[in-house]
């Protein structure tokens, strides 16, 4: 794979002296769905399959990127006194936001760079491709300027910034957070309201993560994502004004029904109720893991996607058909939508004698439902960001 990207660079760019190699994982999470940013916990894990950065310095502050993924866009140029967002940069939005960022926090970058990216993550499918590359410039700015201090969870929250401030999505720490510190064949059990963390064995028992692509493209940005956070923050809001709480993620499901008719709109309350038993299940499902019930963690797997469904209203009918069809499938041990939703993937947890069943029959309902094909990744899970030279 290096080889080849540094033909590429070399073809595009010229030289390639000098030249560095990063990568950064895709991440899925496998349970605790819209509980980052309200102050709950999450389970993610890093993929093997992520987004690749070549970087070489310029003696000048030009910024010329290209993507192997989007060949017709060509080279695309900027420079360091053009670190604005604008429509027409498309993916380097994303490279721009976390040099802008490293500026804003005070570190300094003060030369430009050709840059080349290859992802062999899905676009827009859910799996992170942009905190991905976030989280691979933020390595590769780390090493090209000699910022040792910065940790990987430094890295992490620069990202999340950059997403925030820079491209305008109010993102949780989930997606950064665990491509930055992801660890072979673990899972991180994040609480995000403190950044505590512990590794969690992944051990499926005969069974392999299998991540269906629903082909629908989304953008963070335009869906309804933001509003979903804005909901949540009213509702919290509103509970407030009776109890002392920071975050929606303090409450166990019984203070929540006990105190939910704070909630004015009924539409706010089943958002609420879905971040307060989301993180609920999410620590009972890394409970049942520990204790190696995998069965009751597919079982709270399929519950999130309900909730998911019925009270947060993310899913649609690709994801819910990709669900669904799922859950008839023999070998299946739990199934659910991961990532914002409005489309992207589903992750499922199937016996490995019954993924090629599994892929054909869920995949031949979905085409006949929704008109086009999903897409299936049998994945593994693998390390976080770094530098592959």
């Amino acid at each position: 794979m290096k080889e080849k990207l540094m033909k590429e660079f070399e073809k595009i760019f010229g030289s390639t002296d000098g030249v560095r190699t990063y990568f950064a994982p895709g991440r899925v999470n496998m349970i605790g769905e819209h509980t980052d940013y309200n102050g709950g916990h999450v389970f993610p894990c890093a993929l093997t399959i992520g987004t690749y950065l070549l970087a070489k310095k310029r003696e000048d502050t030009k910024l010329r990127f290209y993507s192997m993924n989007f060949p017709d866009a060509g080279l695309m140029e900027s420079s360091l006194e053009d670190l604005v967002w604008k429509k027409q940069a498309g993916w380097t939005n994303y490279p721009k936001g976390v040099m802008w960022a490293f500026r804003e926090k005070g570190y300094q970058v003060d030369c430009g760079f050709d840059i080349l990216l290859f992802g062999n993550i899905p676009n827009g499918s859910g799996l992170s491709s942009s905190a991905s590359v976030e989280l691979a410039t933020g390595v590769m700015l780390r090493d090209m300027f000699g910022h040792q201090g910065l940790t990987m969870i430094d890295l992490s929250l620069i990202g999340q910034f950059a997403e925030n401030n820079f491209n305008g999505v109010n993102c949780g720490i989930m997606d950064q957070f665990a491509i930055a510190m992801g660890k072979k064949d673990e899972a991180i059990f994040l609480d995000t309201s403190d950044l505590s963390y512990q590794y969690a064995p992944l051990k499926l028992q005969g069974a392999r993560i299998v991540i269906a692509c629903s082909n629908k493209k989304r953008g963070l940005g335009d869906s309804k994502y933001n509003e979903r956070r804005a909901e949540c923050e009213e509702a919290l809001r509103e509970l407030q004004t009776k109890l002392s709480i920071n975050s929606l993620g303090e409450l166990t499901e019984e203070e929540f029904e006990a105190n939910k008719d704070l909630i004015a709109d009924p539409v706010r309350r089943r958002r609420a109720k879905h971040a307060v038993y989301e993180n609920q299940r999410t620590v009972e499902a890394v409970k049942a893991l520990q204790q190696g019930d995998i069965a009751a963690f597919g079982q709270l797997m399929n519950a999130s996607h309900v909730s998911l469904r019925d009270d947060y209203e993310v899913t649609g009918i690709e994801l819910d058909t990709l669900a669904e069809e799922a859950w008839k499938c023999e070998g299946v041990i739990g199934s659910r939508m991961t990532g914002a939703g409005f489309g992207g993937c589903t992750v499922s947890i199937v016996e490995t004698d019954k993924i090629d069943a599994f892929i054909d029959r869920v995949g031949t309902a979905y085409k006949e439902k929704i008109g086009y094909g999903a897409d299936f990744y049998v994945v593994d899970i693998g390390d976080g960001a770094r530098c592959l030279d």
